[in-house]
């Protein structure tokens, strides 16, 4: 059969779709980008917050009528919208042919293939895939996602995540190192590792330490290119864990640590805890060990009784924390989430306001760390063409992460070479905006491994 896949979300979404996406190629079945040339079409859903829902059910919709102007037979929903509306999406939208929640991906070839005798099912315990998974990316060869964990046990009220993926579990520590290890040997130069809660890997099963451990052994392995981590808990990021990225060139000195807000009072009533002065010693303590670290972090303004005071604190912590990368989301209200009961809920038009004024706040912060880097001299992987302008390639450094930060655009090459996606090389900056830099690369260290990959094809 021919399969058009679309991907919803998260990054942790995309590397389900990815294991999806291999075992149905494992099974025989190709993979197509024209969806009205596709015999079953598979919507991977995100539900996380209100927008994301509504753009799953757009999505959903548009790819039903291809039952009927199209070639497609089955049309299969997944993700984390299957495990909120389930029975209503089957009900509302009769084109659907099945529906598999985010622990049932084992199941997505019989369903697409349409076995009237398959039931979904959820493994005891979750859903977690391991190095011998059949899995094909769907990002450039250069760049992979390395999902370490799933689930989350941390009471946050405003996230219905532990609804919607189950508890923590941890994936075996060879599972993740064999992994890492043919991905490498692929040719990718970085691995980018993620989890609901990376700092926590291994703590279900006894192990001390397991996120630092882990890290320095991929640090190791043949042909390691760059290793960064995404979504660290606060009261996670330990010493070990700082001065293991440290000791490492190829762990990219980079954190991102939502710390969602700073306001001691909104922190308590997310279940959260801490304060704008701890993260403060926190955010201080990583500078000190980490030379040159970048810190990304993200908030959510307007949750119930957040009062202008509490605002005001939030953002005289972001003017002293300086951080290199900034993300603002508007709470949204979840009748599944704890904070549903919570009173003192903040009006539409005031939460809007407050995420620009954060975020012009931020703009300046930005601006004026980009400028910094104008002149130095930095380590940069080399993307492709600029989607902006054919005039430009992309890059990213080190302390820039795939698709959440800003870029750097090459604008000059050293004479008579010609660039590959996955190249390594020297960029000295010449410019910067607002989030984004400039530079001239004047060597390239290390050569793309093989050749650029055609991109999966994941529907856009």
């Amino acid at each position: 059969m021919r399969i058009g896949f679309i991907s919803l979300g998260c990054p942790k979404n995309l590397v389900d779709s990815e294991v999806m996406m291999g075992l149905l190629e494992a099974r025989g079945h190709q993979l197509t980008q024209e969806p009205d040339e596709a015999e079953a079409l598979v919507v991977n859903t995100c539900s996380f917050i209100e927008p994301a829902q509504q753009e799953s059910v757009d999505t959903i919709l548009e790819m039903a009528r291809y039952k009927t102007e199209g070639r497609a037979r089955r049309l299969v929903v997944t993700g984390c919208l299957v495990e909120r509306y389930r029975t209503e999406l089957r009900d509302q939208i009769p084109e659907i042919d099945a529906v598999l929640g985010t622990n049932e991906i084992e199941s997505i070839v019989s369903h697409c293939e349409g076995d009237a005798e398959t039931q979904a099912s959820a493994p005891p315990g979750g859903y977690l895939y391991h190095d011998l998974t059949p899995r094909r990316l769907a990002t450039p060869r250069h760049f992979a996602y390395l999902k370490i964990n799933e689930g989350c046990d941390h009471p946050c009220t405003f996230c219905i995540i532990p609804q919607l993926r189950g508890s923590f579990r941890s994936r075996r520590f060879e599972s993740v190192v064999n992994e890492a290890a043919n991905l490498f040997g692929q040719g990718a130069r970085e691995l980018t590792l993620i989890g609901q809660d990376t700092t926590a890997f291994g703590e279900d099963l006894g192990l001390r330490n397991g996120l630092p451990l882990l890290l320095d052994r991929l640090a190791r392995l043949e042909n390691a290119g760059w290793i960064r981590v995404l979504y660290a808990y606060p009261n996670r990021v330990s010493k070990r864990l700082l001065e293991t990225i440290a000791g490492h060139s190829n762990l990219c000195p980079y954190l991102d640590i939502p710390l969602q807000h700073a306001s001691a009072s909104v922190l308590r009533r997310m279940k959260r805890g801490a304060s704008g002065e701890i993260f403060l010693r926190m955010v201080e303590r990583i500078r000190r060990i980490i030379p040159g670290v970048a810190i990304r972090t993200s908030f959510i303004v307007g949750f119930p009784g957040e009062t202008e005071g509490d605002f005001r604190t939030l953002c005289d912590f972001v003017k002293a924390a300086e951080f290199d990368h900034v993300g603002c989301f508007r709470y949204s209200d979840d009748e599944n989430g704890a904070s549903f009961a919570l009173d003192g809920k903040v009006d539409r038009s005031t939460v809007r306001d407050r995420q620009r004024r954060l975020m012009a706040i931020q703009r300046r912060i930005s601006r004026r760390r980009t400028r910094e880097l104008v002149g130095q001299r930095l380590p940069v992987l080399v993307g492709g063409p600029s989607s902006e302008t054919g005039l430009l390639w992309e890059g990213r450094l080190q302390t820039q992460a795939e698709e959440i930060d800003g870029k750097t655009y090459i604008t000059r090459f050293p004479d008579g070479s010609t660039p590959r996606p996955g190249d390594v090389g020297t960029v000295r900056i010449t410019r910067s905006s607002d989030y984004d830099l400039y530079g001239e690369i004047e060597r390239i260290t290390r050569p793309a491994a093989l050749p650029a990959a055609e991109l999966l094809p994941v529907l856009q």
